[in-house]
């Protein structure tokens, strides 16, 4: 018998039996002239990684094309026109729609109306949320108690918190007045610009905080106890290491939750709509209730479309200033 023939016969070099072929190496079995090629490729460790990870990214991109650059096309296309609900577009104005709102007082103040609520409601809100991490963040005897009741207001809804606040403010049986004039305090809370404004910023506040606190309280807690140890033998009590230790690490959190909740908060309409409807007049009337008075109540689509536009860029110029001093702070 042959030693091709025999099964116990040693594997030649270059076969398809010889061990010395691990993967990845091209296995060739020749048979007399001829040369088959069996081959077994060895695919390395993320090889179609670049590919995954851009299938994975495709349902948040569509996403984001579907309800964000598709509906903003169609919003600066109706800026531009006069379009009747039922009707459609009738023409085109270009520019008269822009003209039209950057000429309405009523407009800017809406805008001064929205500016004065974020300047107020968010820098309160970041130093209560970041105070009450930092409590809890210490371990203080309440702060398993308070991560509860500190975070319901968070999934409540606004508009139910707005006409909370329309039993709590008013002044027919209100809890706030009643409380308050017990100690000889009378606000006319609903029924003036600034009380209504300041009404629904504590509610807004109220809500919140909660928001400010998750996020502060989870880089607070990336913090090692070390760091710690370190500064408290330098410093006279938790105060100053809140300060000189807590603020500076926990600065790029607190920067992504002053973010979030500016972006949010310059937004607002459910509480305040709920509280006031705009009253007295239009005094309380911040740009989201506008724009919806516009657009939804006034069918003026034209007009509401370029307010939005308006807004938008308003909003994107104030970001981009945010993120350069963002970028200086942490450089």
């Amino acid at each position: 018998m042959s030693d091709s023939a025999s099964p116990l016969a040693p594997a030649r070099e270059g076969s398809a039996a010889d061990p010395s072929n691990g993967p990845g190496w091209t296995v060739r079995a020749k048979v007399g002239d001829r040369e088959p090629a069996m081959k077994a490729k060895h695919v390395r460790p993320g090889e179609y990684g670049a590919v995954f990870k851009y299938v994975l990214l495709l349902p948040a991109v569509l996403w984001v094309v579907a309800f964000t650059f598709v509906p903003l096309i169609f919003v600066i296309h109706y800026s531009l026109a006069n379009y009747v609900l039922g009707l459609g577009i009738t023409d085109y104005v270009g520019l008269e729609n822009y003209a039209d709102v950057l000429a309405s007082d009523r407009f800017w103040h809406s805008i001064m109306v929205t500016a004065a609520y974020v300047a107020i409601s968010v820098p309160i809100e970041v130093v209560l949320g970041f105070t009450a991490a930092w409590l809890v963040n210490l371990g203080a005897p309440w702060s398993y108690g308070f991560r509860t009741v500190i975070g319901t207001p968070l999934f409540t809804m606004e508009v139910a918190i707005g006409y909370l606040g329309v039993t709590l403010f008013s002044s027919q049986g209100g809890l706030v007045p009643a409380v308050l004039g017990l100690a000889g305090v009378h606000v006319p809370w609903l029924s003036t610009a600034w009380g209504g404004i300041a009404a629904a910023i504590l509610l807004d506040i109220w809500r919140w905080t909660s928001f400010v606190f998750v996020i502060v309280l989870a880089g607070l807690a990336g913090i090692s106890s070390d760091l710690y140890d370190a500064a408290i033998l330098d410093a006279r009590n938790h105060w100053q290491v809140m300060w000189r230790l807590g603020v500076p690490l926990a600065w790029p959190v607190t920067t992504i939750a002053i973010l979030l909740r500016t972006v949010e908060c310059l937004k607002v309409f459910a509480i305040p709509y709920a509280l006031t409807t705009g009253g007295p007049g239009t005094s309380t009337e911040v740009f989201s209730a506008m724009d919806y008075l516009t657009t939804v109540q006034f069918f003026n689509f034209g007009q509401g479309s370029a307010m939005g536009v308006i807004f938008l860029v308003m909003v994107a110029a104030l970001l981009t200033v945010f993120f350069k001093q963002m970028r200086k702070r942490l450089a």
